[in-house]
């Protein structure tokens, strides 16, 4: 099963007998609330997915900043966009797939069994010359059964012991994993023995996902074979989903760490390294 659809296919299955339901999932670091732009313009069907809301509950800040949503409540969100058992879900946003992938892997996590990322975004569907509808989507109730468990996770614990036996990804910028820059979090730098894996480089210029070839590749240079055991954070458990979903088409099955660096740095007694090196 693939994870990822192309504008021209997205198209043609949207003007199919069962088209898929669209959930765009705008949403960045400097602009959380994405609406006023999906109101402006989104392609045709599309709910609106507010993911500091619905694919992150509020915690304390030992949680992190986007803890997973209970099973109860990503029902009630799932339900609100229309998914009912057995649907299709197509996911995008207009940053690269970065916020989407967070509905793509929380989805996957919570039981659907094919959700497919928008091959890039938002722009490829302009690029395509494809139109916009404007206004909120409002669809009719879902009846999707959340069950938690497709997909591995990692406690605060687990991702500290993690180096010791498998390979662990830092999602974010160099700047961050170095600790050069912390723009969010209170604590610059990263986890012992993490290594930068920025999900910026997952894809090419025009946002498009690198070939399965190039991605394997990539993670070949951090050490990552089909016998090794991957697992992937960023700041808040956002674009640590962007990294997941590359090793899966380049076939590696990898865990998230919800948490994140703005669990750990929100733990004192958490070591933190800064520089190049993972250690």
């Amino acid at each position: 099963m693939t994870s990822l659809v192309t504008a021209h296919e997205l198209r043609a299955e949207l003007a199919s007998p069962a088209p898929p339901r669209i959930l765009d999932v705008r949403w960045r670091l400097d602009r959380p609330d994405g609406r006023a732009e999906y109101r402006a313009g989104h392609i045709p069907s599309a709910v609106y997915v507010d993911l500091d809301t619905q694919l992150a509950r509020h915690g304390a800040p030992e949680d992190g900043r986007h803890p997973l949503p209970s099973a109860e409540q990503f029902e009630q969100s799932a339900r609100s966009w229309g998914i009912r058992s057995g649907d299709r879900v197509v996911v995008y946003d207009d940053l690269n797939g970065l916020s989407a992938a967070r509905a793509w892997w929380l989805l996957r996590y919570a039981g659907v069994g094919e959700v497919r990322l928008l091959d890039g975004s938002l722009r490829a569907w302009l690029s395509a010359g494809f139109a916009l509808e404007v206004g909120d989507v409002m669809p009719d109730p879902g009846d999707l059964e959340v069950v938690y468990g497709g997909l591995p996770v990692l406690t605060i614990d687990e991702a500290a012991a993690f180096p010791q036996a498998g390979v662990l990804l830092d999602a974010r910028a160099g700047e961050r994993y170095r600790g050069d820059a912390e723009p969010v979090d209170p604590r610059a730098g990263h986890i012992p023995g993490a290594l930068s894996a920025p999900a910026a480089e997952n894809v090419d210029a025009e946002g498009r996902f690198l070939p399965p070839e190039g991605l394997r590749e990539r993670f070949a240079t951090l050490g990552i074979t089909e016998a090794t055991a991957v697992a992937s954070y960023c700041g808040s458990g956002v674009t640590a989903s962007h990294n997941i979903l590359a090793l899966a088409l380049a076939g590696f099955d990898a865990a998230l760490y919800p948490g994140s660096w703005s669990q750990w740095a929100n733990h004192p007694a958490r070591p933190v390294v800064t520089g190049e090196q993972p250690l």
